[in-house]
């Protein structure tokens, strides 16, 4: 199965072709760490990580894009581009939330134990999800407080990773539990997420956008009148 995923839900963009010739499966990405432009930035990725892999686009089975939580804006330019070129090449879709992404490119750091993923969602808020040794969900991903956080943690809990994994680690602490934070640099990577997607096995009839908060934008109300 030949795949293509991409992700721009955060601090980063990157794209990612995991191409499969018999029992060989070579991974191509790209990935660049940004705050803004990951619009401009996404295709000229995708082209050049399809080039290296010397894979035509019509040879796609499957199109996966992280959907959320994480920037509004950001989560939305992944899942346009996968829907898009879906329709384009007829590959199926997939799609997963970006914590269990960050969890899957953390995992092999954990060392087989139960772990946390804590991203900062800002406002005093987090983007928290629980799993286990092997990267898989087991909770979340939730928009909590740091010390609602914590009072989820299972007690074989030993790690938090993510921006926001101090903040938990902090609050476990004063319940007395010893939590080490880790990775604070985390993020979702679309090489982590073509690998889920060719283990899944599933596809989705499409992608939508998972928020956990309302967009920081408010639409206007205020009626303003205008003279004759």
């Amino acid at each position: 199965m030949n795949i293509l995923a991409l992700d721009t839900s955060m601090g980063a963009c990157s794209a990612a072709v995991l191409r499969t010739a018999g029992a060989e499966r070579t991974l191509f990405v790209r990935l660049e760490t940004m705050a803004r432009g990951h619009a401009e930035a996404l295709m000229p990725m995708v082209a050049a990580a399809m080039a290296e892999a010397a894979l035509p686009f019509a040879e796609l089975d499957l199109i996966a894009a992280t959907t959320g939580p994480g920037s509004f804006t950001g989560v939305r330019i992944a899942i346009a581009a996968a829907r898009g070129l879906g329709l384009v090449t007829r590959a199926k879709l997939f799609g997963t939330d970006s914590l269990t992404v960050m969890a899957k490119a953390a995992a092999g750091d954990i060392g087989g134990e139960p772990f946390a993923v804590a991203v900062d969602a800002r406002r005093g808020m987090m983007y928290f999800g629980l799993f286990d040794g092997a990267a898989r969900r087991l909770d979340g991903p939730l928009l909590l407080a740091p010390d609602d956080a914590a009072d989820l943690l299972p007690g074989s809990t030993r790690c938090v990773v993510g921006s926001g994994g101090t903040l938990v680690a902090e609050a476990a602490a004063r319940r007395g539990l010893s939590v080490m934070a880790g990775l604070p640099e985390l993020q979702p990577s679309a090489a982590a997420l073509a690998v889920i997607a060719s283990e899944s096995g599933e596809t989705s009839p499409t992608l939508r956008p998972l928020y956990l908060r309302p967009p920081d934008a408010k639409p206007q109300t205020q009626t303003v009148a205008v003279g004759r």
